[in-house]
């Protein structure tokens, strides 16, 4: 296989290895297979077997340097040890390893829950909690054979997450990043110590398919690991921001409890939702400040947001230190507007020759309206941020690379004393950014950012 460069590998020869692939492994012939538009490469196929259809999907490798577990053939194998357990995933036919490809059932259904009734999305939240209940049931000795770590002791089962993301995030780090490094530490002093039982997690878990008002099967285990079960429930419900889960998400939650027979653990899910989004930040920090070649930069933008919004939002519930009120940025028109909207402009004529290509064309769209928003405020913003620093470190910067790696050595050596200071100061550098970037189309996800009340009474 290639080296993970960043540039696509899935060229028409490795599409048709694919193919080839398919059709031997199937015993058939593939009689239409389509791109699915997302950000990694994945295909819809219809496969004629014997005179009846099957319908496949083929799920490609991350490009880019994004990935945790760069081994795709390690989620076939979770995949198949799931299926064999009775949980309801796609079931695996194959596995290619150049390139990389999954060749999967295809799942019924959609994400979109709108226009059902209470009913139906009471149904399905059932049907889908019962799932990740029986998940969390399977015996973490069912992975033996597929090389998944089992972590051990409270700490360890805590920070299974952290401890797998720090290679990655050491390895592709371009910049200081006083906020990721203060939430580190602040994570590893405050390990939830009586969480003890180890159970598999999807871990980006809310993913699932709704066909004919059903539940159909649980999908995408990418970064599934061995660790705490409340994990799942912290990352369904931040999803449940984005995307809803349908019910309710304290229903839901009591759903899990009948199903599991045990009590949910309310904080130590809020210590996970913290912990998450800390992970998912740190896995794309070195793309967002130093971009590979053919990423979907205006996604991991928007991923960068919204998930430093999420981590200032639990932090600050789980120190007890409010975040700052920040005054209203004042309306301006940025230096280069007029060079900006001729850019647009010219975007506008350019035709894309198909879905693909579109969907690049819309990323450049987005794209240009950030660059619209950083022109107008962008210097206000790093002006400020340069100020507060200065008062806080009692120093003075001449730039913010600086001013950033002066706090982020403070933040190193700081102790617990410090906390409340520095979840003050962090928290403005990060709300001045929301201000500047939400109110466009990559930022508008960040906006919506809550964090999930998993409570009846909403506590």
């Amino acid at each position: 296989m290639a080296e993970n460069t960043g540039v696509p590998e899935y060229d028409d020869a490795a599409v048709q290895r694919i193919r080839d692939f398919v059709e031997a492994t199937m015993g058939g012939r593939i009689v239409r297979m389509e791109q699915q538009v997302r950000w990694r490469p994945a295909w819809f196929a219809d496969v004629e077997v014997d005179g009846k259809i099957t319908e496949l999907h083929l799920r490609g490798d991350r490009t880019g340097d994004v990935a945790i577990f760069p081994d795709l053939k390690r989620e076939a194998d979770i995949i198949s040890v799931l299926y064999d357990q009775g949980i309801p995933v796609p079931q695996v036919h194959g596995y290619l390893a150049d390139p990389p490809c999954i060749v999967m059932e295809s799942i019924p259904g959609t994400r979109d829950l709108s226009g059902l009734s209470a009913e139906a999305h009471s149904a399905i939240g059932r049907e889908y909690m019962a799932a990740v209940a029986a998940m969390h049931k399977v015996p973490v000795d069912a992975f033996a054979d597929v090389d998944i770590h089992v972590p051990q002791g409270a700490e360890e089962i805590a920070l299974v997450g952290l401890n797998t993301y720090m290679p990655q995030y050491l390895r592709t780090k371009k910049r200081p990043e006083p906020l990721l490094e203060f939430v580190i530490q602040w994570i590893r002093r405050n390990v939830p110590r009586h969480r003890t039982r180890a159970a598999f997690i999807q871990f980006d878990s809310g993913q699932f398919l709704v066909h004919d008002q059903r539940m159909t099967k649980l999908y995408d285990f990418e970064f599934s690991m061995i660790g705490d079960p409340m994990v799942d429930l912290a990352t369904m419900g931040m999803r449940n921001t984005i995307e809803p889960m349908g019910a309710p998400l304290p229903e839901l939650f009591g759903y899990y409890e009948q199903a599991s027979g045990e009590p949910l653990d309310h904080d130590a899910i809020l210590f996970h939702v913290l912990q998450f989004s800390l992970l998912g930040t740190m896995q794309f920090t070195g793309t967002v400040a130093d971009p590979r070649p053919a990423d979907p930069h205006s996604v991991y933008l928007q991923f960068d947001l919204a998930l430093r919004r999420s981590i200032l939002l639990a932090l600050s519930q789980l120190a007890g230190v409010p975040l700052p009120e920040l005054p209203p940025l004042a309306e301006r028109t940025g230096d280069n507007a007029t060079l900006i909207r001729k850019l647009a402009d010219t975007l506008s004529g350019v035709a894309p020759r198909d879905p693909v290509a579109e969907g690049h064309k819309a990323q450049v769209v987005e794209l240009i309206e950030w660059v619209a928003r950083a022109d107008a405020h962008g210097a206000a913003m790093v002006a400020r941020n340069i100020a507060e620093v200065s008062a806080f470190l009692k120093q003075d910067f001449a730039d913010w690379p600086s001013a950033e790696a002066a706090l982020e050595a403070f933040v190193l050596a700081a102790g617990p004393d410090q906390d409340a200071a520095l979840i003050t100061l962090l928290g403005a550098i990060e709300g001045r950014r929301l201000q500047v970037f939400g109110p466009t189309s990559i930022g508008e996800a960040a906006l919506h950012v809550r964090l999930p009340q998993t409570r009846p009474d909403g506590a």
